[in-house]
């Protein structure tokens, strides 16, 4: 028997207020702890929390002034028919939300770090996957339809944007960046590390792009892996550390406007540079280990796509049709037409990041 129904229903349909509360919580309490997890001192931890903070309180307040011209100048969103039809309703949610918050985090962060060379090249990083992403949304917008720039355009794009920081890495960094630190032992990758750079940059971007389906998913579980990354990287890179909590208060700032029900949407501006952000600091930091924990949400998501599509692929039948693995990918839309709340899938998620942050930084 059920003796604290009110407690049963907040966990089956938290409301997006609670998922931002909860969400700042788990970012409070892991800016405080996993500095000293990673072995730093007491002093990065202010390090990691006051431009988390600052990036926060002022992507947030630029907000309210920002959405508002989106709504009047229609960037609302085209809702594909095919997806959930609880989703229908979100039409016309502006979108291009990333144009507020990006720009916020990475001004902070290059000047909180002095302009260091290694902000510079991570935020031009992010810069360029901001463009691709703005020049997709820009373009939906005029067409008014699901269809901006082409797969194999956005690929060759974000390809070459790879190639050209895999470039500088190349020449300014020292030979020992290809050796990959795994738990208990060095991986020495020699040119293979190139190879595996340029397709983490890109895989990362598309991942958060995929994630990028309900209200503040994509958003907080980014704050919650910049936050463990800059964690992990705090006392060998202090100045990456201090560009990842910036960029993790810019999402928590934008979760105020993009919480359940969403005011805006961050769009393709927003969500292609978190993966490259995150590829690009994983990489120049030397910690690809504890990336790719930090992304398991995002890995998961991405493998729920790809399973579909194969599956499906693989069961084609005569009649051109096959059979799907899942009721619809990426897995969080799995989960809603399975009879999940949406702000209970957030939420989840919210905690499962949180756990994949702990373990990274403990085993980096």
């Amino acid at each position: 028997m059920d003796t604290n129904p009110s407690s049963a229903k907040l966990f089956d349909k938290p409301s997006g207020t609670q998922l931002l509360i909860l969400l700042s919580v788990l970012l409070l309490g892991l800016a405080i702890a996993l500095p000293a997890l990673a072995g730093a001192f007491p002093a990065d931890t202010l390090s990691l929390l006051l431009p988390l903070g600052v990036s926060a309180v002022i992507s947030g307040a630029i907000g309210y002034w920002v959405v508002p011209i989106l709504r009047r100048l229609k960037a609302g969103q085209i809702i594909q028919e095919d997806g959930p039809q609880s989703h229908l309703k979100k039409a016309g949610t502006p979108t291009m939300g990333g144009i507020f918050f990006m720009p916020v985090a990475i001004i902070i962060a290059l000047i909180w770090s002095g302009f260091n060379a290694n902000v510079v090249a991570v935020s031009l990083v992010t810069l360029a996957y901001f463009g691709i992403g703005w020049i997709d949304d820009w373009r939906i917008l005029q067409q008014q339809s699901n269809k901006g720039l082409t797969p194999r355009q956005k690929l060759i794009l974000q390809i070459g944007v790879a190639i050209a920081f895999c470039l500088w890495m190349f020449f300014t960094q020292p030979a020992t960046i290809t050796d990959v630190r795994l738990p208990g032992f060095v991986l020495p990758l020699g040119l293979i590390f190139w190879i595996l750079a340029g397709f983490t940059l890109v895989a990362e971007s598309n991942a958060t792009n995929l994630t990028d389906g309900v209200d503040g998913l994509a958003a907080g579980t980014s704050a919650v892996a910049f936050l463990g990354l800059g964690a992990i990287a705090s006392s060998s890179s202090p100045e990456l550390a201090i560009f990842c909590a910036c960029l993790s208060g810019g999402c928590l700032g934008f979760v105020v406007h993009n919480r359940n029900p969403a005011k805006v949407f961050m769009g393709d501006t927003g969500s292609l540079p978190l993966g490259g952000a995150l590829g690009a600091v994983g990489l120049l930091s030397g910690n690809l280990w504890g990336l790719l924990l930090l992304s398991g949400i995002f890995l998961a998501e991405s493998l729920s796509v790809i399973a579909q599509v194969s599956y499906y692929k693989a069961t084609k039948g005569p009649d051109g049709k096959g059979k799907r693995l899942l009721k619809m990918a990426p897995i969080h839309h799995h989960l809603e037409l399975s009879g999940w709340e949406e702000t209970k899938i957030v939420g989840v998620f919210y905690l499962i990041n949180a756990g994949l942050a702990l373990l990274a930084v403990v085993s980096s």
